[in-house]
Parts: structure tokens; sequence; C-alpha cells
């Protein structure tokens, strides 16, 4: 009989995760923990854990989709601590970039990225998160060595890339896009699923 599977994911992943269980058909339930994390690293390993001790007796198997996210090892020791395996990568601009987003740093360091999700909440999660919305003098200072924006696209249409260049407008840089889909974001997730599909 079919384990039953839960992920714990990013919620900056949310469109994208629910989109690959329902494209392969998985039998899995998802849980998302709020982007808003990232702006305070040290909650994700925490959150992730309360979600998991809410939900594990109602599973055989849960699998962590979060990349280390800044959290400096602390969704790893989560991992390690329950036997729970975690999604590779250390964020989603790796799982949707892969060899590609390290070519980009390589090329040009201050590059300053945005995804789909990044794209669409580009107004509450930067502006709002970084308290431009109140202080907008502080563009300079947090974007001052920044040279460029590339919007890594998982599904790019007219409107999102319409909205990525307002986006670098208002950040007065110069805006490139990449379409990479899914990635390695997908790969990663297949293969974990396959590794408990041969275990049942």
């Amino acid at each position: 009989m079919p384990k039953k599977t839960a992920i714990i994911f990013c919620g900056a992943l949310a469109r994208e995760i629910l989109d690959i269980v329902q494209k392969h058909g998985w039998d899995a339930e998802v849980f998302g923990i709020s982007a808003l994390d990232h702006m305070y690293p040290e909650r994700i390993a925490p959150d992730v854990e309360k979600r998991y001790l809410d939900i594990r007796d109602r599973f055989d198997r849960v699998l962590i989709g979060f990349g280390d996210c800044g959290s400096r090892g602390a969704v790893d020791q989560l991992a390690a601590k329950y036997n729970l395996e975690r999604i590779d990568g250390p964020h989603c601009y790796e799982m949707y970039g892969g060899t590609t987003f390290q070519e980009l740093m390589d090329e040009e360091p201050g590059t300053f990225f945005l995804t789909d999700f990044l794209v669409r909440g580009f107004k509450g999660t930067i502006l709002k998160g970084l308290g431009l919305d109140r202080f907008p003098d502080l563009k300079e200072d947090y974007f001052r060595n920044y040279k460029r924006i590339v919007y890594l696209a998982q599904n790019p249409d007219p409107e999102l890339i319409a909205q990525a260049q307002k986006a670098a407008d208002f950040l007065e840089l110069p805006l490139e896009v990449r379409t990479t889909g899914y990635g390695l974001l997908e790969e990663r997730l297949v293969a974990m699923m396959n590794r408990g599909s041969a275990a049942d």
C-alpha cells in the first residue's frame, strides 16, 4: 500500500510545488510555511518543526521542500533530528536556475534575482518587507551595490514581465529575463518521491 506523504514547503514555492504535485498525480498533501520567514531566517526551522509536529501522526513520510534559505544549517539540523528528507539546494534561485544561477553570480556578483513569486509580491515582500514603503530613502542603502536584476521566470507571461520591468525601473537597474521553468525544483522533487516509491 502506498505511503501517505506530506510535503512541507516554503510559501514562495507554493504555486510551483502545487503545480508539480498535480502534474505528476502524486498522492501527497502539501503544507506551506509563510514566505515572510525569509525576512527572518531564524524562524524557518522552528516553523517547519512546528508544522511537522502538528502533522506527523497523520503521515508515513514527510518531506521538507525548503532550501537552507539563510537558516545557517538549521533546516538540515531539523531534518537530521527527525530523520526527514530535505530537497537539495541552498535556495530557490539555485533550484530554478541550476548552473545558470552560479554562472550569473560569477559574471556579476551584484545581481538581484526575482522569481515569479517575487514579481507578483514585489510590493509586499520587497517594498513593505524592507520598509521602503515607509522609508524610500533606504533604497540607495539597500541596492547601491547591485548592478542588474535577473528575473528567473518559471511561467513567464507579458503581465509578469511588465511587472518585473516596473520593479527594475523602481530600483533603477537594468532587467534581464531568463526562462527557467521549474528546473531542479521539479527534478529533485521527482527524485524524492521516486525514492519513497522504491521503498514501498
